[in-house]
């Protein structure tokens, strides 16, 4: 249970969110999340699906579940994890461990009709890679507009002011390629 408080932090972190605004997230104090992250008090099974859930991660995840197996390059289809999905519709799903030496994320993304990326890694700050899996998507970059279908790709710094939008009537599927991980 003492790394408990280790994950969380390191979690928090990779998310680049401060103390009081993760607490403020998961519904508790700052003092009582930094007794947490500092193993000086663990918290109830309340709390710590509060903290899962302002993470985006699981229980699991914080308890150290899957430890064993994050040494595995291998994720199964089984164990893609959710991760959000935003008012427009897109749904995120992580492709590899979150590990705090990963020098990149990969993330499956879907598009149903007239969704878009509103809301998606606001956070990002360095490169994004993306491929087009299946669909067309309109990507918004830097003010140009460019077409991608099946098969094509897109390379951006993720400061680059930026959009995709699914603009047919079927569903799209992108691989996000994000370096350095920070969803």
């Amino acid at each position: 249970m003492k790394r408990l408080g280790e994950r969380i932090k390191k979690r928090r972190l990779l998310l680049d969110l401060h103390l009081n605004e993760l607490a403020e997230k998961a519904d508790i104090s700052s003092s009582a999340l930094s007794q947490i992250e500092h193993s000086k008090s663990y918290p109830s099974i309340l709390t710590l699906k509060s903290l899962a859930d302002a993470l985006h991660t699981t229980i699991g995840e914080l308890i150290g579940e899957n430890e064993s197996s994050a040494t595995s390059p291998v994720i199964q289809k089984s164990n893609i994890k959710f991760v959000e999905q935003n008012n427009s519709g897109t749904s995120v799903f992580l492709l590899s461990d979150h590990d705090p030496h990963n020098h990149m994320d990969t993330y499956l993304l879907r598009f149903p009709k007239a969704a878009s990326l509103e809301g998606l890694f606001e956070k990002a700050h360095n490169q994004v890679f993306c491929h087009i899996l299946s669909g067309d998507i309109a990507f918004e970059l830097n003010e140009k507009h460019y077409v991608l279908k099946t098969g094509d790709n897109i390379y951006f710094n993720a400061k680059t002011p930026h959009n995709a939008i699914n603009e047919s009537d079927n569903m799209a599927e992108v691989l996000w390629v994000q370096s350095p991980p920070n969803f």
